[in-house]
């Protein structure tokens, strides 16, 4: 927000320094980014007067000009036609700089020298006419600076308003926060304006059909209006704060909504079919032509302002091009409403379309200011314009918006909070000056009742917070919370596990990704999810940013799997992801959602990354599977396996997997299921894991034990075993690991076959078991007892055969 100090100063008198007052406002919750001076960029341009105009001897375009600025006179060469004995005009004198770094020097015109140059308002950078000499005032001080004389020097706050203080988007909001600060008081502008002629409601109406969207409408018309340009003192404040000046119609309108925050908009009567005005929502694919002649396909229900047969604009974001102000309109209907803040967020993101209005609708606007300035734009467009303004105005409210309630504060309650000590009367003094009613009940308590542009104040603590910043936020105590330390035990297991899981993921390749904890609502079907899981309860956000991001996630791989598809339109098609983060179940019980933390990880493409050492060989399922092995290892789980799990809808049936620690089910890990790569539009193969990670931890003793390096040989023994295709290693190796025999060190699969010498629906497994002793060397006997008490294990367990042993 850009304050103009001098258009400040119209309602508050403060003579401290722009730097001081930037100090205040920004102590005050108010932070000013910049103080910058602003004004014309031309330098050494005086007051001047012509005292005579003589043709030029060689040039029938070119007039000679006896120019004085009181105590000296200029002879200057001059083109303009618009020019007199008489004229007061700016004169740019030799050594003078003006917009677009033209220094003035002495020149010789057609034979006739030159001493300076008569500026119109365009060379001046101070306003748009290029038609001849601006002419100033007849009592404007010769030989003055033409700055000074005009006001024009200025100094511009940029203060950046937090989105719960949309009343400070307007010079008045500033001026009453300057006014309380500095003690000066506050002047509000005049806003009662002359009526006459017929009443408006005998020549126009309006009809709302959405007063959930609209809850109130109000409008003036104005007649007999001569559109033009408007005047300096309007078209340099304008322009201080960043608007271009249009016409003296249009200008009043943003005049009006940087003063009060109120954006206006100003219709030509004479377009308007029917002469009335019609609210209500648009239907799915209606076009409309918006001022800026871009053409919009409007959604259902963006709410609009139309007259007895069409649209005539988007509500709250910009006026149609078929109904807007041109030089020729003689009658103005005027608006000033109160839209419904998540309708006009939702359209302007929908639309693309942020304007200053929609910036001020979507924050919340006073809906008890909306009169105040209609009845201020009326009167200044009337003044400017010429024109007269209708008796009456209309005003519908079928929604009324509920006054602010009255907040019990407790004097005591602030001193606990602030650590300060405050006085009942200047508490009492500060709210009045924020225009909150206050009434002193007695026994340190207040009843205050906030104003209505400030529905930021809701509760006592809000109070509270009023209070602190106006007595000044350095002034509270600097003190230290009791708080109960926590567990270091088990904060240092929590956090030596979270390290060590980003250790060892980033070690094997996986790079960390951060995804945003909103999503579609579309993920559980493009997932899968049958519409009885838990990852269809979403937790809606109330006011999203769009669509896609309008419910908390319930899982962490969609999120992955839109990485994968994002990188694989950037060309990236070799990837590993992985990422840590919570999800978010909404509880039908209506308490507070259930969270849950969860790691996830995807892995798709090569196995290796590309180069001439390596075969261009695809990532698959034992590439994640081992990932997750090396993990677990790293975190001293030994209880870990994998058990087949055709029951979870995005992998693949026959190629995915549950993950169990001990007897606990801690997640998922498989390929993902080729219909959801169609879905989400991915042309590869993809594998995930998504674990708990609270069942990481729990499970985890990531503390490294010391284990003193084998002094004695091992003794291995490969057995293949011929078993049912449905058969998994798991089911060999635990009896194996179950049985408890002290010299069996480790067992794993070294070799999986099904060709022509196994028979239908087997396959062949091989196993090899390690032995060693730690105080001994091994015979063949100490081994053979123990190997084949092993292997019958296996038989019993599974109804494996043996196929041979070495």
């Amino acid at each position: 927000m850009l304050v103009s100090l001098k258009w400040l100063r119209d309602y508050v008198d403060c003579s401290l320094p722009p730097e001081e007052i930037a100090e205040k406002l920004t102590m005050a919750g108010l932070e000013v980014e910049s103080v910058s001076p602003a004004g014309p960029d031309f330098s050494g341009v005086v007051v001047a007067r012509i005292e005579s105009v003589t043709p030029h001897p060689n040039a029938d375009r070119l007039s000679l000009c006896e120019v004085t600025t009181g105590d000296e006179v200029y002879r200057v060469v001059c083109g303009a036609p618009n020019i007199g004995a008489g004229d007061v005009v700016p004169l740019a004198k030799v050594g003078a700089v003006i917009p677009g770094g033209y220094t003035i020097r002495h020149s010789t015109i057609r034979g006739e020298a030159s001493d300076g140059m008569l500026c119109s308002e365009e060379e001046l950078g101070i306003g748009d006419d290029t038609t001849g000499i601006m002419q100033l005032d007849h009592s404007l001080p010769l030989g003055e600076d033409l700055q000074r004389a005009l006001d024009l020097e200025d100094v511009v706050l940029d203060v950046a308003i937090t989105p719960n203080r949309p009343d400070c988007l307007s010079m008045l909001g500033i001026a009453r926060e300057v006014a309380l600060l500095t003690g000066a008081d506050l002047r509000y502008p005049d806003s009662s304006c002359d009526e006459t002629g017929d009443d408006i409601h005998g020549t126009t109406s309006v009809e709302i059909q959405s007063p959930r969207l609209c809850p109130r409408y109000t409008a003036r018309l104005i007649r007999n209006v001569h559109v033009g340009p408007s005047p300096s003192w309007m078209r340099v404040r304008l322009e201080a704060v960043g608007l271009r000046s249009i016409n003296n119609v249009v200008d009043v309108t943003n005049f009006i909504m940087m003063e009060y925050g109120q954006p206006l908009h100003a219709f030509d009567f004479s377009f308007l079919e029917e002469g009335r005005i019609v609210v209500r929502g648009a239907s799915e694919g209606e076009e409309f032509q918006s001022l800026d002649e871009k053409m919009h396909i409007l959604a259902k229900d963006t709410l609009m302002i139309c007259d007895g047969v069409k649209p005539v604009a988007i509500a709250g974001i910009m006026g149609g091009l078929n109904s807007e102000v041109r030089d020729e309109t003689d009658a103005i209907l005027l608006e000033s409403a109160y839209f419904n803040p998540t309708s006009i967020r939702k359209a302007s993101r929908t639309m693309g379309m942020s304007t200053d209005a929609a910036f001020r609708f979507e924050r919340g606007v006073d809906p008890g200011g909306v009169i105040p300035a209609l009845n201020r734009a009326a009167k200044l467009m009337a003044e400017l314009s010429g024109g007269s303004v209708a008796k009456g105005h209309i005003d519908e409210y079928p929604r009324k918006i509920a006054p602010p309630e009255t907040i019990t504060l407790r004097i005591k309650k602030a001193e606990e909070i602030l650590g300060l000590s405050l006085d009942a009367s200047s508490i009492q003094q500060i709210l009045r000056h924020l225009e909150m009613t206050v009434r002193d009940e007695g026994d340190g308590i207040l009843r205050v009742t906030p104003p209505t542009f400030r529905g930021d104040v809701t509760r006592e603590i809000d109070l509270i917070e009023e209070i602190a910043r106006i007595e000044g936020y350095e002034k509270i105590p600097v003190t230290l919370p009791p708080l109960a330390p926590p567990s270091a035990e088990d904060d240092d297991h929590d956090e030596q596990v979270d390290s060590v899981i980003n250790n060892v993921l980033t070690g094997l390749g996986y790079m960390e990704v951060i995804h945003y904890s909103f999503t579609s609502p579309e993920s559980s079907r493009l997932l899968g999810f049958p519409e009885d899981h838990e990852s269809w309860r979403f937790v809606t956000i109330e006011n999203p940013l769009t669509e896609d991001t309008s419910v908390m996630r319930t899982n962490l791989v969609y999120g992955l799997l839109g990485a994968m598809r994002r990188n694989m339109n950037a060309g990236n098609n070799d990837l590993k992801f992985f990422e840590a983060g919570k999800i978010f179940i909404r509880t039908e019980t209506g308490e507070l959602p259930r969270e849950t933390k969860r790691i996830a990880g995807l892995l798709t493409g090569a196995r290796f990354e590309r180069s001439w050492r390596f075969q261009e060989t695809p990532a698959d399922f034992f590439d994640m599977k081992g990932c997750l092995e090396t993990l677990f290892g790293a975190l001293g789980i030994e209880e870990a396996r994998f058990e087949t799990d055709p029951a979870v809808s995005f992998l693949h049936p026959g190629r995915s997997a549950a993950v169990l620690l001990g007897n606990n089910r801690a997640g998922v890990i498989g390929e993902v299921h080729p219909d959801v790569l169609t879905r989400m539009d991915l042309p590869q193969t993809a594998f995930v894991f998504e674990l708990n990670r609270d069942a990481l931890i729990n499970a985890a003793s990531p503390r490294r034990r010391f284990q003193e390096i084998p002094r004695f040989p091992a003794v291995a023994r490969d057995v293949a075993f011929l078993i049912d295709r449905n058969i998994t290693a798991d089911q060999l190796c635990l009896p194996c690991i179950d049985a408890g025999e002290e010299l069996l060190e480790s067992v794993h699969v070294f070799d999986v076959y099904s060709g022509t010498s196994v028979p239908k629906g087997m396959k062949s497994l091989a196993l090899r078991f390690t032995y060693r002793s730690p105080s001994k060397t091994l015979a063949d006997s100490d081994v053979s007892d123990v190997h084949r008490r092993i292997v019958d294990k296996i038989i019993k367990a599974s109804g494996a055969k043996v196929r041979g042993i070495d």
